[in-house]
């Protein structure tokens, strides 16, 4: 599949460029995508919550009252979760939320994202760009061009760009990321997938290994 290429200023230069049907035409399968993507999201959590329990708490441990007799419910020590400062019952403990995905399936999940991110008109392919200096306008023009000024969009690079990084790091709904570091969750998150033209190549061999 061929598809044309645009300069910054959003106008035709004349030149298309092909994309490998093996990974931006294949049949998206949804299965792989929820895996790859429930994973990402799992890996972000630091997992670091916690609260205490009654062998972590300091406190008496002498029992409060008699056992019998009192006409009210038996109690232990000041550590009783019934009471105010007390433990907490099978409260949160710092844990490992990870996912682990074969590389395959990975691969698939990022082929079926762009593959529907292509079906559905969402990319647009522009000419390898940088800036001289971090400027936050330039970007501002790059996404007035494109008319992305409402949309979630990503912006894929051959290769880390700082000028360009910089630049769209403070534009809301906007973000830069190498092809290298690609990934199935903010392919689907961005409306509109803008890719460089580098960055089509880059793609194509990481995804075929």
């Amino acid at each position: 599949m061929e598809i044309a290429v645009k300069d910054i200023q959003g106008k035709e230069t004349g030149k298309k460029v092909t994309l490998d049907d093996s990974v931006f035409g294949i049949e998206p399968n949804e299965h792989a995508v929820y895996l790859d993507v429930k994973a990402i999201l799992a890996n972000k959590r630091q997992g670091t919550h916690a609260s205490k329990e009654k062998s972590m708490l300091s406190g008496s441990t002498k029992k409060l009252k008699r056992q019998k007799g009192t006409g009210g419910a038996r109690a232990g020590s000041i550590k009783n979760p019934l009471f105010r400062g007390g433990a907490r019952v099978f409260g949160p403990q710092p844990r490992d939320y990870s996912e682990k995905v074969n590389k395959q399936v990975k691969a698939l999940a990022r082929k079926s994202a762009l593959s529907a991110k292509v079906k559905d008109n969402e990319v647009i392919v522009v000419e390898d760009f940088s800036f001289e200096a971090p400027k936050t306008k330039q970007m501002v023009e790059f996404k007035k061009n494109f008319n992305l000024d409402d949309k979630n969009s990503l912006l894929v690079v051959a290769n880390p760009n700082k000028n360009v990084y910089l630049s769209a790091r403070n534009l809301q709904g906007f973000s830069v990321v190498s092809a290298c570091d690609l990934n199935t969750y903010e392919i689907l998150k961005a409306k509109n997938l803008i890719l460089c033209e580098g960055s089509v190549e880059e793609i194509v061999k990481t995804l075929k290994k």
